[in-house]
């Protein structure tokens, strides 16, 4: 009787509660389903950035996983009934219900401003009148993935150890990701020439501290996190959370497109992408899509899968792959097709990825998008739980889960057009505001956040429009669209209204943040250039190799560049030659090469480049700070770290001209960038920060506010105006 009492009161309130945990309708016995029979698979896979791939044993995966699943259903119920009562305890210290905050990738104050004063954004003119519109000061350096980890752990870098996109490896010197770690499985068995593993690969998030929902969730408050950067592999917590930057594509690349045409090799250059020479005959086309590295072969031999193309005409053709015909039309991107590559008998690895027939006659050409992770049967973790990537599938059907699923590069390279990138931005937008909108459905107490790019990726590529003089603006990129920037702040104020709408009740906070700001990027700086020029740094003379610093003559050099922002020392018991010793001889260091770097004159454009350089071990503080470069340079408006030196490459100039798409950036003095913070309810906080949103959030939830964390609770009203 008490049992059946129970199940009918968690009936009553399951609605109201249990639609927290994904997407309401989705009760206890429908997960076990989905985990046991919707993604039954011979045996899952991982694969990460430089790794390769790994793959667990089947047969104790699943039967783990039938065990576990049964086990969570069969203790919901009591289970259930603590979290609800931790809830409600939570909640009856709470000043709100919900806390939504929209995540805007770069959206710009400035422009911001101009816009609403031009009656270009209403919704976002009207947020601020109802609560707030403020400059919200990013961190330093002013990188998306330093900013967005700082977002979620409240404190500065020297505590969550992210302070760039790329770091060093202290033994080789050689770039790496700096916030994931993937390493394949340490034991294996050989039968033939397959080989097995029998352990697990090891997939470690290099963010450190704690993520704010983290401690919601801890206070029994649930949370939904949608492709927040550096969220990668997802974290275990109460809620709902699906990874964004850093999750690679299927090859373990952070994006490796594909080309395919009948002209020469030698018209195109290769840097994001392959490219491969195919030869049309009597209308057809045979070509391979390659995938990973097999895991199961000793020999690690790459995964393929054939398809053909047959040409209709000039404008249309057949695409035949994994046994089905699709129709692709001249710039059209196909919807997103699953692809299988067979890695050992039973076991196939799954894909997905769009075709666009760039030209039929009088030479082929042919684009397929990075083959992603197919989020309906991941091959690796890019959820929380598992399943909540798949229930999106289910929903809304394929769609992106690389990190930075938009394709730059190939715009960069001339391979996409600006009509045919646009299109790829606006449908990765509108994969997220699906997700967006159904979590401000499903969840009704807690927090949402929910972070969109393509602000930041149309403005890195589209802001030779804005800036007349921009170098970009002599090369062609197909068709013009001046208005690209525009038209993107307009489209996501549309989305901002239709938040307001969900949000309009009096006990939802609805925040629109973004991380940075934007500004020209002209001029590329090769910081190893200026030390090389400057003694810090020094070449070994007669070697060749001049990629990732390999031509550097460790023993004579004392400082380096590598990644968007840093200039590290070569220090002793740091890196593996390192020359400068630790303390008063680093120090000194540190401050002659901020000195001399500070100010740098462009002499060809008369304009100073740097506008200052920060010491991190003055303006960083946390146990992760000896991890940092230890110095980062703040570029003036117009120019950024040079594309050789973030690969850790030295050319023969310190100025570069830049012609790519990519005329925009942010990797500049933060000061000059600072993100926007807008509100449903009035703010009286005069410089907000990002790292304060956490701690804000905690706070009008009634939870206490670590002290580890350097934010500070925002002053927040009770109520918007009316």
């Amino acid at each position: 009787m008490l049992f059946k009492k129970i199940r009918c009161e968690l009936y009553q309130q399951g609605k109201k509660y249990f639609d927290d945990w994904l997407a309401g309708k989705l009760n206890a016995l429908w997960l076990v389903f989905i985990f046991v029979f919707a993604i039954q698979e011979p045996a899952q896979a991982y694969i990460g950035p430089g790794a390769g791939f790994a793959v667990m044993g089947s047969f104790l995966v699943m039967f783990t996983a039938v065990l576990s699943a049964l086990a969570a259903f069969f203790t919901w119920p009591v289970r259930y009934i603590i979290r609800m009562i931790r809830g409600r305890r939570a909640l009856a210290r709470s000043r709100v219900r919900r806390f939504v905050i929209l995540g805007l990738d770069g959206l710009d104050p400035s422009l911001t401003k101009k816009y609403m004063a031009e009656g270009k954004l209403p919704n976002l003119e009207k947020l601020s009148r109802q609560g707030c519109f403020k400059p919200l000061q990013t961190t330093i350096p002013s990188i998306s993935p330093v900013a967005w980890s700082s977002f979620q752990t409240g404190s500065n870098p020297g505590k969550h150890s992210i302070f760039d996109f790329l770091t060093r490896d202290k033994q080789s010197y050689y770039p790496k990701l700096s916030s994931v770690d993937i390493r394949g499985p340490r034991r294996k068995i050989n039968i033939g020439r397959y080989q097995f593993p029998l352990s697990r690969p090891d997939i470690r998030l290099l963010r450190r501290s704690k993520a704010f929902w983290n401690n919601l969730g801890e206070n029994g408050i649930f949370s939904n996190i949608i492709r927040v950067p550096i969220t990668f592999p997802p974290e275990k917590f109460r809620g709902v959370q699906l990874s964004a930057m850093c999750v690679p594509d299927l090859r373990g690349s952070q994006g490796m497109f594909s080309f395919y045409t009948s002209r020469g090799r030698e018209e195109y250059e290769r840097i994001g992408g392959e490219h491969f020479q195919v030869t049309v005959k009597n209308k057809l086309i045979k070509a391979d899509l390659v995938g990973p590295a097999n895991p199961f072969r000793r020999d690690n031999s790459i995964l393929k899968r054939p398809f053909t193309i047959a040409l209709i005409d000039d404008h249309s053709a057949d695409l035949k792959v994994n046994g089905r015909h699709y129709r692709i039309k001249k710039d059209e991107y196909t919807e997103w097709i699953k692809i299988d590559f067979k890695a050992a008998p039973g076991i196939k690895v799954r894909g997905i990825c769009k075709f666009l027939l760039k030209s039929a006659t009088p030479e082929f050409e042919l684009y397929v998008t990075p083959i992603n992770i197919d989020p309906e049967k991941p091959v690796m973790p890019i959820s929380y739980p598992p399943v909540y990537s798949t229930y999106f599938a289910k929903q809304q059907g394929p769609y992106a889960t690389l990190g930075l699923a938009e394709d730059t590069w190939a715009l960069n390279e001339k391979i996409l057009t600006n009509k045919t990138f646009l299109q790829q931005c606006i449908q990765f937008d509108e994969e997220r505001e699906k997700m967006f909108f159904d979590s401000l459905d499903k969840v009704k107490e807690g927090l949402c956040v929910c972070v969109f790019d393509g602000t930041d990726r149309i403005q890195h590529t589209f802001w030779r429009y804005i800036d007349k003089k921009h170098p970009a603006l002599e090369e062609t990129y197909g068709e013009d669209y001046p208005d690209a920037v525009e038209e993107v702040y307009k489209r996501m104020d549309a989305i901002v209204g239709k938040a307001m709408a969900k949000c309009c009740d009096e006990k939802t906070v609805f925040m629109v943040i973004s991380d940075h700001g934007f500004a020209s990027f002209r001029y590329g700086i090769d910081l190893n250039r200026w030390l090389e020029e400057n003694g810090y740094l020094t070449r070994s003379n007669g070697q060749c190799d001049n990629t990732h610093l390999a031509a550097v003559d460790w023993s004579n050099t004392r400082a380096f560049a590598i990644g968007l922002a840093g200039i590290y020392l070569n220090l002793k018991g740091r890196e593996s030659r390192g020359i400068v010793n630790p303390g008063n001889e680093a120090d000194q260091l540190r401050e002659e090469i901020s000195e001399k770097l500070t100010g740098l004159i462009d002499s060809a454009n008369e304009k100073t480049a740097v506008k200052r350089v920060y010491n991190t071990q003055k303006i960083y503080t946390g146990p992760y700070k000896n991890e940092a470069p230890d110095l980062i340079v703040g570029y003036n408006r117009g120019y950024r770290a040079s594309w050789e030196t973030a690969v850790g490459k030295v050319t023969d100039s310190i100025f570069h001209e830049n012609t790519k798409a990519w005329s925009g950036d942010h990797c500049i003095d933060p000061v000059l960038v600072p993100g926007v913070l807008f509100c449903n309810r009035p703010v009286d906080t005069k410089k907000p920060r990002l790292i304060d949103i956490g701690p804000t959030v905690l706070d009008m939830f009634g939870v206490s506010v670590p002290k580890y964390m350097d934010g500070k609770p925002l002053t927040v009203a009770d109520s918007g105006i009316k």
